[in-house]
């Protein structure tokens, strides 16, 4: 069973990204405040977690939540602050769309921007520590999930709709034979450097 808080004395919001490392689509982040006695057996970081338990999760934290909120940055933006600030971007805009600001932010990871004049606290694996943290992972993973399966309906060749965006070999192999879309990130490398792909 995870952590339900850090602090019992302070309203905590748990902030986590999706896509950090993939070659197209956004990278999403979720911001979850829970009430302090929110429990539930099966809330865990997000990939160890099968899909469908993360779309039952998905609805239980949006209706048990004090509130939540969830945000994007798009690949261009992505190319220009590069994917770490993109990250960090995309947690502080979920957080500004929190009905109730949060005294303490609890960021999954080892780094983050300050958000306002609001104290942090970093939690290496924090998604698998924090109940509020675990249930931004999931609600960051679901919706950057289903952004690219709607994606995939107009581009089924690079199979967004298995890999959502990530590295595999198939997707590469797509990027050879059809090229870059506008939804890939210029800025990482999409193929092995033995390969020349015109951008």
């Amino acid at each position: 069973m995870l952590s339900p808080y850090l602090d019992p004395h302070l309203i905590e919001a748990g902030c986590d990204e999706a896509g950090r490392g993939c070659l197209a689509g956004p990278v999403f982040a979720a911001a979850v405040i829970l009430p302090k006695d929110f429990r539930h057996p099966l809330l865990n970081d997000s990939k160890q977690l099968t899909e469908q338990q993360r779309l039952e999760l998905r609805c239980i934290i949006k209706a048990s939540a004090t509130c939540w909120a969830v945000a994007q940055v798009d690949p261009a933006e992505i190319d220009q602050v590069n994917i770490l600030n993109a990250s960090f971007l995309a947690m502080h805009r979920a957080l500004d769309k929190l009905e109730t600001p949060p005294e303490l932010i609890l960021v999954d990871g080892n780094r983050f921007t300050p958000y306002r004049n609001i104290a942090h606290r970093c939690i290496i694996k924090g998604d698998g520590i924090y109940m509020s943290i675990a249930a931004a992972s999931i609600l960051a993973k679901t919706y950057r999930d289903d952004y690219m399966a709607d994606l995939a309906e107009s581009h089924p060749q690079y199979g967004w709709s298995k890999n959502k965006g990530y590295p595999t070999k198939a997707h590469r192999e797509a990027l050879r034979h059809h090229g870059v879309t506008s939804h890939h990130r210029r800025s990482f490398r999409l193929l092995p450097e033995q390969l020349s792909l015109s951008l």
